[in-house]
């Protein structure tokens, strides 16, 4: 069974400003299909509306068309999730609590983030899957399948 993970909205937006960086690394190994990324309708949506913002398509350097085609490719390859339940206590940002209830409601390995911080709440604890930074995830997938 294919490695299953969730993608934080700032590791996405890390692999689409450097084309040659470890988040930029990550998504290639979505796109290849060695990996599963996990969707939910809330973060596809965060996705969305964080692309497209004015500030997003100037530093990707990118047009709206350009990120609805990046969109279309997420949503095609995607594995897609309904959360139903919902964790509490929040996280400090209460967006990020979409990305928790995706990571258990898909079973996932990981959590990617550039933002571990935002994660840590002492009263949540998850044996199922870890929450890392992608240079932490680039070099476990480089010393277990490469």
């Amino acid at each position: 069974m294919k490695m299953i993970v969730v993608l934080d909205t700032n590791v996405l937006y890390q692999a689409l400003m450097n084309n040659e960086g470890v988040s930029f690394y990550i998504l290639n190994l979505i796109r290849d299909q060695k990996i599963n990324l996990a969707i939910s309708l809330k973060v596809f949506k965060e996705y969305e509306d964080v692309l497209k913002r004015k500030k997003s398509l100037k530093d990707f350097g990118l047009n709206t068309r350009d990120i609805n085609s990046v969109l279309k490719f997420i949503a095609y390859i995607g594995k897609p999730f309904d959360p139903r339940f919902l964790f509490r206590p929040n996280l400090i940002d209460e967006d990020d609590n979409k990305f928790i209830e995706l990571a258990v409601a898909s079973n996932s390995n990981y959590l990617i983030t550039g933002n571990i911080k935002d994660y840590k709440n002492p009263e949540l604890k998850f044996d199922d899957f870890e929450i890392i930074t992608p240079i932490q995830f680039y070099k476990i997938w480089r010393r277990n399948y490469e």
